[in-house]
């Protein structure tokens, strides 16, 4: 089966950005870097492609230009355990880059990010719709998502 691998559009910072991800995430590191040659089309010897794993998914950064940047249609989730790691990678992902609503970011490299607890799924998906209404009104509300809040919001009568 063929493996699928995201690869990402940066013009001059492809490095940069892996280097940061793989700081960020555990289970990380960068398993190549490639460099343009004589034939260009940038200047021979900078950095043209790098290849990284994020916890075991691959990823590729190709450093292509200014002609196409990111936006919101494409974003990575972060699922998770608790509000330690909500905390965690909120701090980290959203350094130097844009806070956004519900959860979402963009990184200082202009990525977006969902980072969302678990218990999020959770409650939008409870039966009883009330809870998840509630919950999902609470979240509308919120940028860095707190699961106290949601929980408490889902609570109430």
């Amino acid at each position: 089966m063929p493996r699928i691998t995201p690869s990402l559009w940066f013009d001059t910072e492809g490095k940069e950005a892996a280097e940061f991800y793989v700081s960020v995430f555990p289970n990380s590191g960068i398993r190549r870097v490639t460099f343009y040659g004589e034939a260009g089309p940038r200047e021979a010897g900078t950095v043209l492609t790098v290849e990284f794993v994020l916890d075991g998914q691959p990823y590729t950064a190709i450093n292509g230009g200014p002609d196409f940047t990111f936006d919101e249609a494409i974003s990575f989730q972060i699922d998770c355990a608790d509000q330690d790691e909500v905390d965690y990678y909120w701090a980290k992902l959203s350094e130097g880059g844009a806070e956004g609503p519900c959860g979402w970011l963009k990184d200082k490299y202009g990525l977006s990010w969902q980072v969302v607890p678990a218990v999020m799924t959770e409650l939008l998906t409870d039966p009883d719709e009330g809870r998840s209404q509630r919950a999902m009104k609470a979240m509308l509300g919120m940028k860095k998502l707190d699961v106290a809040a949601l929980l408490a919001a889902a609570e109430q009568a």
